[in-house]
């Protein structure tokens, strides 16, 4: 197999480039120089020669940077930048002066300059400057969209198991190359932590990593989230937003769960993926990126591609580099490690003192099928845990993975007490009045699978087939309601809500 290059971050680098900038000098000398500098980066720049004029610029529109002289012909620069200050959309500020004290440069600082500069200054300067404010401006963007959360998937790539030695060896090879990389495997089987692993090994570890839940964002907006979009591009876009592609340049974007992408979008984000450009909703402007893709799925994609679900093109463009974690079931052994460790760690977290399991505790984790894979084992823990009385082991009955105890083991209060249920209550029934449980017509007791399915339809009923607030209804992530509905038309049994599919 051919090898795949390494990162060079020397090379088709692309940094967020300021949009709109604003001079506010009177000296002519002072702008041309300015001029010349700005129009070699390639930057859009605008003059005002006072106060006055760089307030008219303001009041039209936001600006991204500003140069501002410190002496102005109708005015102090500095009250100017606190004024600037209290704008909704504040540009970053660079203070100029001929005049420099160490004084005024800490004034300027405190004041919420950006940085400061001496005049005469060079073009070096200037540029190193530019640099700074880019990759300040970028920080700070990103700030709020980084998913690297260690202790919330912690524990996923431990193990002893065949599979995940290979598994761990994959990363190791895979990591320091550029090559876009799909994680598959089941729900809770730790997609998004070897993501994220394989981020951490890359050589654009010390660049953004932004995460996309292609399965949480609303069909509508999903096209500004990839993208961003201009001022007025459509209702309620009241102001430019960069989208994650554009957040995430030269890092990595993680796409979560891309098999949810709709139709319409995926040749857009086969363009993206082919040519590394793109333009905002609503705008004109081509932008160039430099970011390694890594997606995820939980779903078989290929059957969706032969179901027309998911363009064959971009199935190929995602699977460069095809990485399947295994299931917990295909690593059993691993469970006593794994839940030795979640329960080192929720111990701590909880003030309980466990001495461990108890030998019929480590017999249910072995001989439960865990379809909910380690996050499950993770959940069950920490349950297990808060049950746990202080200074005993953990019980099976704590973990609540079978109805059976271990022979001397007490059963926790919780496990125990017996709830009265009044005689025909249904769902809907005395709110109020303690539990209840759903019926058929003929008064029998439904199944839990079907008492699950009956929630989901009462609650789409209820939100006029809004699977957003549905699903908030219901206490459950959009995308799990979305997999359940799936599962109900692969069954051949659809819920049939009037407007079902649309979204918040």
């Amino acid at each position: 197999m051919a090898s795949v290059p390494l990162f060079n971050p020397c090379r088709h680098y692309h940094r967020m480039s300021f949009e709109k900038v604003l001079v506010v000098e009177d000296d002519p000398v002072v702008r041309n120089l300015l001029q010349s500098i700005f129009a070699r980066h390639k930057l859009p720049l605008m003059m005002a020669g006072s106060l006055a004029e760089a307030q008219a610029h303001l009041e039209k529109e936001p600006v991204d940077l500003m140069l501002l002289d410190l002496r102005l012909p109708d005015g102090d620069g500095l009250k100017f930048l606190e004024q600037v200050g209290t704008l909704p959309q504040r540009p970053l500020v660079v203070m100029m002066t001929g005049f420099g004290t160490i004084e005024s440069a800490v004034s300027c600082m405190r004041a919420g300059a950006f940085d400061y500069v001496m005049k005469p200054f060079s073009p070096s300067q200037i540029d190193v400057i530019l640099r700074k404010a880019q990759t300040y401006q970028q920080l700070v963007k990103v700030n709020n969209l980084l998913s690297d959360d260690p202790e919330d998937d912690d524990g996923m790539l431990i193990g002893r198991s065949a599979a995940m030695l290979r598994l761990r060896q994959l990363i190791d090879r895979v990591a320091p190359t550029d090559a876009t990389v799909l994680v598959t495997g089941e729900s809770g089987t730790g997609k998004e932590m070897i993501s994220r692993e394989f981020y951490r090994r890359s050589p654009r570890r010390g660049q953004p990593y932004i995460k996309v839940n292609c399965a949480a964002v609303s069909e509508n907006l999903i096209e500004s989230e990839f993208f961003g979009h201009e001022r007025g591009a459509f209702t309620g876009a009241t102001e430019r937003r960069e989208g994650r592609f554009e957040l995430a340049n030269n890092g990595t974007l993680l796409l979560d769960e891309v098999s949810e992408i709709p139709g319409p979008l995926q040749a857009k984000l086969l363009r993206v993926l082919q040519e590394r450009e793109f333009e905002r909703v609503g705008g004109s402007r081509t932008i160039k990126v430099n970011v390694r893709i890594i997606a995820t799925s939980n779903r078989d994609l290929l059957a969706n591609v032969a179901k027309g679900e998911f363009r064959q093109d971009l199935y190929y463009r995602l699977n460069v580099f095809p990485v399947h974690v295994p299931s917990l079931r295909e690593r059993i052994d691993d469970v006593p490690l794994l839940a030795d460790h979640f329960l080192k760690r929720f111990a701590r977290k909880h003030g309980v003192k466990v001495t461990g399991f108890s030998d019929s505790a480590r017999a249910s984790l072995l001989s439960y099928r865990w379809p909910g894979n380690v996050r499950e084992l993770q959940n069950t823990v920490e349950r297990a845990v808060i049950l746990s009385e202080s200074g005993r082991a953990v019980t099976a009955a704590a973990l609540g993975l079978s109805g059976e105890t271990g022979a001397g083991e007490s059963v926790p209060p919780w496990e125990s007490e017996v709830l009265d249920v009044p005689a025909g209550a249904v769902a809907g029934d005395g709110a109020g009045q303690g539990p209840q449980v759903f019926t058929d017509d003929a008064g029998q007791v439904l199944r839990l699978d079907a008492l699950e399915k009956q929630a989901i339809r009462v609650a789409l009923r209820q939100t006029a087939g809004n699977r957003t607030q549905a699903a908030t209804a219901l206490g459950i992530s959009i995308r799990t309601l979305r997999n359940k509905l799936q599962e109900y038309r692969e069954a051949g049994e659809p819920i049939d809500v009037e407007a079902e599919s649309a979204e918040a």
